[in-house]
């Protein structure tokens, strides 16, 4: 079947870039992965590979998905509207160019940004002009040879199951190439179809992201003492935010000069990741002359954040994890402080992030609540909340390093998380303390957790085979102890059940089918296995308490080795 779709190809391709490409395929196993299937549209939209082929990331690929996308919306919307935006990656603003002109052939009007912009700043776009839906062109933290495409919903946020199934549906029904309506992007402006934006939405939402500042009079009259380093990874984070920091009045804000412009090859760091320490690199060196309270860097999308502080052992990054127990403990305790703290205030975290938000909320009296990973079911939440006026959202975060607060954006965002994580920066250095001094507080309090994520490649057709047999053999034959902890239940998230190994006994999980298993052990903590929705890996999830570092830490090395030797050995 591969071999048809590469000669239908061989034959029909007119771009130049990839006609060349395809000509010059030499190797079998590489056009087996390049054409053994369509790239896959899920409710995150396309990812993968830039290149020629039915499964890569090119103008047809993106073409096909679009048409799909505008019959989806001329058949729901009488006059339908979408917003784009896109990131510094190689081909974004051509794939965004080209579907916008697509769009407007099929009579969608398209607001496009002027320049890139972080994904969080499509989905408030999405709200603040009132379309039908939105388009970010971004591969997010992936590799330089990787983009993507992330297709919104009118709340802003990423599209449900049911949409991203009808969306997938026309999407199959589309000839990549005789099947796409074309105009020029020069017609789609001159028509009215194609609406440039900049300047007047961007305003409005920074407006908004300094309103969300917890202890305005502190940032107020002490912002200028924190010291910051920052860095934008190449990416779109560099001017929102340096913007709203300097609004603030966080004037000394030093950025790393050559991670500062946006460059899809991101020279200095191939894999963009801002959980990856070699990312900090460049800052870490600026660090030994501006000696800063804290050091942040984004990712390309500026959806994702992460930051480097002061601990025992000289600079260290926080994880996902303690960044966000940090902004639930300042956010409650900030609004205890201030007489606002309520028992209807929410805290909304995914099911493989650590639970010691739970005993912090616990702690304030405030409701925490889980959901699956991805943003999506976060923003459905927040959604559910202002609809019904059920309780007051103040933060949602995920353990891969991403943060929402307020209610104008669905998605996670790096420009609100950076402007709280100064301010709570800056609150606890007036206390005379660093982040890592306050995480410790946070673990004396309460209780010490340690995280870890595992992420095993899978790449091709291969590698798809083999994650699947894992799951299946793990939710066939489970293991009842892992390292010295009994595992007592067992949370099947594809099947919806809920099993305690020890009474036999089963309820239902009131949550979304997702191919995720959970075992939780009989004396707290949790390992969880599961499929990345978006890159061709499994990720391994760990999340151990104990009475101490020291015992905490040896038990998930015991857990991890157990895992990986027996679970993972082949």
């Amino acid at each position: 079947m591969f071999k048809e779709q590469y000669q239908v190809w061989l034959e029909k391709v007119q771009d130049p870039e990839l006609s060349a490409e395809i000509k010059g395929l030499t190797d079998d196993e590489d056009i087996k992965d390049r054409f053994y299937k369509d790239l896959e549209f899920g409710t995150a939209g396309l990812r993968g590979k830039l290149g020629v082929g039915t499964n890569r990331m090119n103008v047809y690929t993106v073409g096909k998905a679009t048409q799909g996308l505008a019959q989806y919306l001329l058949n729901h919307f009488e006059k339908p509207s979408l917003v784009i935006a896109y990131d510094s990656r190689i081909k974004s603003d051509v794939f965004a160019e080209l579907s916008a002109s697509i769009l407007a052939a099929n009579g969608v009007k398209v607001y496009l940004f002027e320049s890139l912009r972080p994904t969080p700043m499509l989905s408030f776009a999405v709200r603040h002009l009132g379309t039908d839906s939105g388009i970010v062109i971004t591969a997010s933290h992936n590799p330089t040879i990787y983009n993507g495409y992330k297709v919104y919903g009118s709340d802003g946020g990423q599209i449900t199951d049911e949409t991203a199934t009808e969306t997938f549906n026309e999407i199959s029904k589309v000839d990549a190439f005789t099947g796409v309506k074309h105009m020029s992007f020069e017609d789609g402006k001159a028509s009215g179809l194609i609406e440039i934006i900049g300047e007047d939405v961007d305003k409005v939402y920074y407006e908004k992201v300094k309103q969300l500042v917890v202890r305005p009079e502190l940032v107020k009259e002490k912002a200028g003492e924190l010291k910051i380093i920052y860095t934008p990874i190449h990416g779109t984070g560099n001017i929102p935010i340096r913007r709203v920091l300097s609004e603030l009045g966080f004037t000394q804000v030093e950025i790393v000069k050559e991670q500062e412009l946006p460059d899809g090859n991101f020279p200095t760091a191939p894999y963009p990741n801002p959980e990856v320490p070699q990312v900090f690199e460049l800052a870490l060196k600026l660090a030994e002359t501006v000696n800063p309270d804290i050091i942040m860097g984004t990712d390309p999308d500026a959806d994702r954040i992460s930051a480097v502080v002061k601990g025992d052992d000289g600079y260290q990054i926080l994880t996902g994890n303690q960044m966000g127990m940090l902004l639930t403990e300042y956010i409650l305790s900030a609004r205890k402080d201030l007489g606002q703290l309520q028992p209807t205030d929410a805290i909304i975290k995914t099911i493989v992030t650590s639970d010691l938000c739970k005993h912090i909320c616990d702690g304030y009296g405030v409701q925490m609540m889980e959901v699956l990973t991805g943003f999506k079911y976060i923003a459905e939440i927040v959604q559910n909340f202002q609809e019904t006026n059920s309780n007051k959202f103040l933060l949602g975060f995920e353990e891969s390093y991403g943060y929402l607060s307020g209610e104008f954006v669905r998605d996670k965002d790096a420009v609100i998380a950076a402007t709280l994580i100064a301010e709570m920066a800056l609150y606890y250095k007036t206390q005379g303390k660093t982040l890592y001094d306050a995480l410790q507080d946070i673990y004396s309090k309460y209780i010490y957790t340690v995280e870890d994520v595992i992420a095993v490649e899978m790449d091709g057709a291969s590698g798809q085979e083999k994650m699947k047999e894992l799951i299946d053999s793990l939710r066939n034959n489970p293991p009842t102890q892992l390292g010295n902890e009994q595992i007592s239940v067992v949370e099947d998230y594809g099947t919806s059940t809920r099993r305690n190994l020890e009474t036999k006994e089963e309820e239902t999980i009131n949550l979304p089918k997702s191919n995720v298993i959970k075992f939780k052990f009989k004396d707290g903590g949790w390992f969880v296995v599961r499929p990345s929705g978006t890159e061709p890996k499994i990720k391994l999830y760990f999340y151990i308490e104990g009475n101490n570092k020291e015992q905490a830490q040896a038990n998930l090395a015991a857990i991890k080795s157990e895992v990986q030797n027996k679970l993972f050995a082949n």
